[in-house]
């Protein structure tokens, strides 16, 4: 059977990733993961046999960055046909109809005008291998795509090409150009079969730019293949979080709203393929609830069925429920969460006090009053009025300090710093700005605490930073000169030797919600013996995460702020807890969402939040208000419940 006649009635889809799973499998070998089609031959075929066994029909070469630029001009090319033989070879084996794809990875070049020759070279291989499917992923610019397009048609007529572009959640590709842009001016190249979208982003972020485009105008198959979410980065390494379920669930919205090609890029692995295919197949079995329009060639619109039989899959549930009643009301010992009622327990704080009269923020937390912090992200662009009057309205409820994210998920914002500094000099707000090991070295840092404390900011928090995600990491380049921990050394040793007149407070960060705390615990050690006189948990919003916290309480030798950040919608439930890292929402608080309307939401995280603040307070010093959506109305609610319980002064 032809590609195209199986998409005629099929979704097909693709398998997951292969790098990043292979250094699941083999810990240590993803950084060679082309290399391992000579030297473990066995390995890349087991893996390509698992996809297979979890449903994928169509599998990719393992081949994404076999050129000759990379792999050397004696090298790229046994890379590639021992990657043929050994996908032709599983893709054999399997029962059922399966196709393999060549598969191409972006090829960078100092040199213009050249990306077509080695275009060529890797297809001609391809060629003579006996491939008929091309798959060009993760690319960034339309260059020399049509051109191979083209050269791959006189070759091979009934050749099938496709092309899928890298696209960041804000829809860009790495080399700035719109992802949608170059999607649309691939619909008018006759000699491209199929386009899409590919890495970089979560399900989530490609399910909205698919949504957004006018599925009237494509006359191309459409595919999509995203990662499995965000990575959290631990030690040295990469961490997707497990979501299966989430994840095939996104990928059957994708292809309700037209995708007929879909899998997975970095993070995913065969546990997410067979979700898809189940979901999919479950979509496809309730009437009236899935259509597949195909416009091809012009000829009009076809409706599709799905029939990829599901192999094997599994949703993993997670421990823990939540049962949040209204705030102030004691809830019944039942499921979980919240059902232990520890003491909190006196500790010797890393400092009894603090001695800095110009740091009103840590003189009141050192005093033994709870201080409120409000996390309020910097903007996209220049435009900061709403941040600024977001911060002048949280004066204005009597918070203590605002927190000033230093561009998460590695996605560029207003300098962190840069706004504390305006919200000092013209608010008079205790700012504290994140400050990240990512993007700046030792020189850098110094330079920018120097400014920093020109302008009177004596706060700051230190993390690691979140990493810059995979297929855009060869424009820009982390830094990662020490950790979090060394960072806050640093601080310590400036305000001995530099800083006297007025030495930095410096905080960090706790992740309560990790699968394992005990090396959450032994880092947040680390970062007090280097100075760390304050911890920001992660939110609060499971029964790991508070017993995680009581555990904190009972052993670190710190001030804690607990973490508090509303959910705000069934949607925003689940991209919290599958597409961020460091938070757990549980599964009950999920379900409580089902069916609201935005008041309604909003109305249940105020009580939702509330009802967590009342059962946390007893383990911190203070609480951490982390802003939703720009929902500052809500959160300015919520610092009335703070005062109204007499958690903070009015």
């Amino acid at each position: 059977m032809s590609i195209r006649t199986y998409l005629e009635e099929h979704i097909l889809v693709f398998d997951g990733a292969m790098g990043t799973y292979l250094a699941d499998c083999h810990p240590g070998q993803g950084k060679d993961c082309e290399l391992s089609n000579l030297s473990h031959p066995q390995w890349i075929q087991e893996i390509h046999e698992k996809y297979l066994a979890a449903g994928a029909v169509a599998i990719k070469t393992n081949t994404f960055l076999a050129n000759a630029p990379l792999q050397g001009e004696e090298n790229y090319e046994k890379i590639i046909r021992a990657a043929w033989q050994i996908a032709a070879r599983a893709a054999e084996q399997a029962e059922g109809e399966r196709f393999v794809f060549a598969d191409v990875g972006p090829v960078l070049l100092e040199e213009e005008g050249a990306l077509f020759q080695e275009y060529k070279k890797i297809v001609d291989v391809f060629l003579d291998c006996g491939a008929e499917n091309f798959l060009f992923e993760t690319m960034e610019t339309k260059e020399a795509l049509g051109e191979i397009a083209g050269y791959i048609k006189s070759k091979a007529p009934e050749a099938f090409f496709a092309v899928s572009f890298a696209a960041s959640p804000e829809g860009y590709t790495r080399s700035g150009f719109l992802a949608k842009h170059l999607f649309w001016d691939l619909q008018d190249v006759a000699e491209i079969d199929a386009v899409g979208f590919n890495c970089i982003s979560g399900p989530k972020h490609l399910l909205e730019l698919v949504s957004g485009l006018d599925s009237a105008r494509i006359r191309k198959y459409l595919t999509v293949m995203p990662n499995a979410g965000y990575p959290a980065l631990l030690g040295s390494r990469m961490y997707y979080g497990k979501n299966s379920g989430y994840f095939g669930s996104v990928l059957a919205k994708l292809a309700q709203c037209g995708a007929q090609m879909v899998g997975g890029c970095c993070g995913t692995s065969p546990d997410d393929i067979a979700e898809t295919v189940s979901q999919i197949n479950r979509t496809a079995e309730q009437p009236g609830t899935f259509s597949m329009e195909q416009q091809k060639d012009g000829t009009g619109q076809k409706s599709g069925t799905i029939s990829v039989e599901q192999q094997k899959g599994r949703t993993g549930q997670k421990s823990g429920t939540i049962s949040v009643e209204q705030p102030g009301d004691r809830m019944a010992e039942k499921s979980g969460f919240f059902s232990s009622a520890g003491q909190g327990s006196d500790v010797a704080y890393a400092r009894e006090g603090w001695d800095n009269p110009k740091n009103r923020f840590a003189e009141k937390l050192f005093a033994g009053r709870k201080a409120v912090v409000v996390e309020l992200d910097p903007p996209l662009d220049p435009d900061i009025a709403f941040f600024m009057e977001g911060a002048a309205r949280y004066q204005h409820a009597g918070v203590d300090a605002i927190d000033i994210a230093d561009c998460p998920i590695a996605k560029a914002r207003i300098d962190s710093s840069i706004l504390a500094c305006k919200v000092t000099r013209e608010l008079g707000l205790t700012a504290i700005p994140h400050m990240t090991c990512r993007d700046r070295n030792r020189n850098a840092t110094k330079a920018l605490l120097l400014g920093l404390n020109v302008e009177g900011v004596n706060n700051v928090l230190t993390v690691t930073g979140d990493p810059v995600p995979t297929a855009a990491r060869d424009e820009i380049k982390t830094v990662f000169s020490y950790n979090s921990a060394v960072l806050a050394r640093h601080i310590r040793s400036l305000n001995e030797e530099v800083f006297g007149e007025n030495p930095f407070m410096v905080s960090g960060a706790l992740n309560i919600n990790a699968l394992q705390f005990e090396p959450q615990l032994a880092h947040a050690r680390k970062k007090i013996e280097n100075g760390v006189s304050v911890l920001f948990t992660q939110p609060v919003l499971s029964e790991r995460g508070l017993k995680n916290l009581q555990r904190a309480r009972e052993e670190l030798p710190v001030k804690i702020l607990g973490g508090v950040m509303p959910v705000v919608s069934h949607r925003n439930a689940l991209f919290m807890n599958h597409e961020m890292a460091g938070i757990e929402v549980a599964e009950e608080i999920i379900r409580r969402y089902e069916g609201k309307d935005r008041e309604e939401g909003e109305a249940l995280a105020f009580r939702i939040s509330a009802d967590i603040i009342s059962r946390i307070a007893e383990y911190v010093d203070g609480f951490y208000l982390i802003t939703p959506f720009k929902r500052v109305d809500l959160i300015l609610r919520i610092v009335e419940y703070l005062k109204d319980r007499g958690y903070i002064e009015k």
